[in-house]
């Protein structure tokens, strides 16, 4: 993660316009931003659509998936960790602008995420409202980063003041 915080970063720096766009310069930050945001808006509204979709059903009726070879299910894990890892890191670099802010954020997180993953994980199954609400506001980054991304500041404190209130 820190890889990939340290070239995501590095990225970030290139602010020399690549081509135009409608008039608008787009920098490797800008693309970073614009990718980034849409990879946690896409994510984020698909896992809230499975949420909603699958929240009708019963758990009996529910059929399990079963089956698969160790090496794909090692590699099923392996892609989904560089999915969450790749969604942190694209958060961290979107929130802040320092690399060692950065780092030392995600190794808190990760420190925090190892200690209470369990109890978050059981609180969340038992108020799902919750894990929306959560969602909502990696839409509401990806958005945020979106519109850094081309061009549109968006301050930290509407963000901020948002999951305050909520």
């Amino acid at each position: 993660r820190l890889g990939l915080l340290a070239s995501l970063a590095w990225l970030t720096k290139l602010t020399a316009d690549l081509f135009m766009v409608l008039g608008q310069g787009i920098s490797g930050r800008d693309l970073v931003l614009i990718l980034g945001g849409l990879f946690l808006l896409v994510k984020s509204v698909l896992e809230i659509h499975h949420s909603i979709e699958d929240a009708g059903e019963t758990h009996e009726l529910a059929k399990p998936k079963v089956g698969g070879s160790f090496m794909g299910i090692l590699i099923q894990i392996a892609i989904l960790d560089m999915v969450f890892s790749l969604d942190s890191v694209i958060t961290a670099v979107g929130m802040a602008e320092h690399v060692p802010v950065m780092i030392a954020a995600m190794v808190i997180a990760v420190g925090v995420m190892m200690i209470f993953a369990g109890p978050v994980g059981d609180f969340i199954e038992e108020h799902p409202s919750v894990r929306v609400l959560a969602l909502a506001f990696l839409t509401l980054i990806g958005v945020m980063l979106i519109a850094e991304g081309t061009g549109q500041h968006v301050s930290k404190g509407y963000i901020y003041s948002a999951m305050g209130f909520s």
